[in-house]
């Protein structure tokens, strides 16, 4: 995800340039053993605890979360480090919820660090600044008493327009977080305050952070993970873009590798190009494809359009195991515009979070910007492709564009994007 826009690497900069609450520095003796481990280069187990914002979903693009991003950012902070990430994020847990399953999703796995991340839903079912707190407390001593560190976030501010979790009321619990943090002598990564200073620069800075009302998006994970790691070893780090998956369609070339069906769900015209592209690669492929037609919709239009074809038919149970696609093909029309660059942003993402898969494990996922299906756009709709080329790099998702000096027909152009992503062409071919 390349951070291209100005109004974002404004307001991380703001952000990575300063300090821990309180302005002091960075704390690290409350991790001291992990850090060790780290700089010997012996293997550490760290669990990342928390709820759907430590878990792997559509928010980021359903492959990858904070805790891969703390992964690599630890590992280029101490180099021949071997930290072990383990992923123990589940959706819409409360502090209550994690309790109950700490035994078996984090002591079981018998870390030396355990990073929490707990709040937003604790807000919305109503457990109470007290409650919250105990079960800080709880969490807190039962990772000690198994002889692991513990480092505590913040949760992340969240848009106004969520009823259930007022800005005011995590803001408080916020609070309560780095209240506990001091009574207990726990370090905290203070992810609110990250945000929140990005946003007092610029908020439209922020809104490139956020994936939906609550949930950071991919690039907003890039900067948890960096005010964890700031917190574990006291320096800070700027992470830039993750490295590639490789290959970006693992299931589908998977299927395709094996002879197998390949069910695929494109907008339109790209339903065109699919079942010629893979048959091209894989002679005697069999590809059935879904026409999604967005014909002159609007993005909200198409946003609703997304939930009817993506993860919430199988979430909801109106469709079955069998009836998943293995890969999905996004191509948003050049004219689906939107008033303001904010609405942009949001309908944009809605889009792509509807048709993602609901977490890992689920069907490939590309999106196209629309200049590769229709070079020659007006001033309004580069504008608007610029607005979604922000919104696709900001999730871990693969991508289609096209190059400015290449000339190819859209056919080809995908044909071509489409073997790079399946790992099968590394080395693009010129027109």
């Amino acid at each position: 995800m390349k951070l291209h826009a100005f109004f974002f690497l404004l307001g991380l900069a703001v952000a990575a340039g300063s300090t821990a609450p309180g302005g002091e520095p960075a704390p690290s003796a409350g991790v001291s053993a992990a850090d060790c481990l780290l700089a010997s280069g012996r293997p550490i187990r760290i669990v990342c605890f928390g709820d759907s914002v430590t878990g792997v979903y559509y928010h980021t693009g359903g492959r990858r979360a904070w805790s891969d991003a703390l992964g690599l950012a630890l590992e280029r902070l101490y180099p021949g480090s071997r930290p072990q990430m383990i992923n123990a994020g589940v959706s819409g847990n409360t502090t209550a919820q994690g309790l109950a399953r700490m035994d078996s999703d984090v002591l079981a796995r018998d870390p030396q660090l355990v990073v929490v991340m707990f709040g937003l839903n604790d807000i919305a079912r109503g457990s109470g600044p007290g409650e919250f707190r105990s079960n800080l407390g709880q969490i807190i001593e039962g990772i000690r008493r198994r002889g692991a560190e513990v480092v505590l976030m913040t949760p992340n501010p969240v848009y106004a327009d969520d009823p259930a979790r007022p800005p005011e009321r995590v803001a408080e619990y916020a609070q309560v977080v780095r209240e506990a943090g001091r009574e207990l002598g726990v370090p905290v990564a203070d992810c609110f305050r990250s945000f929140g200073s990005v946003r007092s620069v610029e908020p439209r800075a922020w809104e490139g952070l956020m994936s939906d009302s609550i949930h950071p998006n991919m690039r907003g994970h890039e900067l948890i993970a960096e005010e964890a790691a700031l917190v574990i070893s006291g320096r800070r780090l700027a992470l830039g873009d993750l490295p590639p998956r490789s290959p970006a369609l693992p299931r589908t070339l998977s299927k395709l590798r094996a002879g197998l069906p390949v069910r695929v769900i494109a907008m339109s015209p790209c339903d065109e190009f699919v079942g010629p592209a893979l048959r091209g690669l894989f002679p005697g492929a069999r590809v059935e494809v879904i026409a999604w037609k967005p014909d002159r919709k609007g993005l909200a239009e198409i946003a609703e359009q997304a939930k009817e074809i993506g993860w919430r038919r199988f979430y909801e149970n109106r469709a079955t195991a069998d009836e998943e696609p293995d890969l999905v093909v996004v191509a948003v029309p050049a004219g689906a515009l939107a008033p303001t660059a904010s609405g942009f942003h949001r309908s944009y993402n809605a889009i792509l979070n509807g048709a993602l898969p609901m977490g890992r494990g689920g069907w490939d996922f590309v999106a196209l910007l629309p200049s590769a299906l229709q070079p020659d756009l007006d001033p309004a709709q580069r504008t608007s492709e610029a607005l979604a080329r922000d919104v696709i790099e900001g999730k871990d998702v693969a991508l289609i564009a096209r190059e400015q000096a290449d000339a190819a027909p859209a056919a080809k152009l995908f044909s071509r994007r489409l073997a790079g992503l399946l790992g099968l062409n590394p080395v693009p071919i010129k027109p």
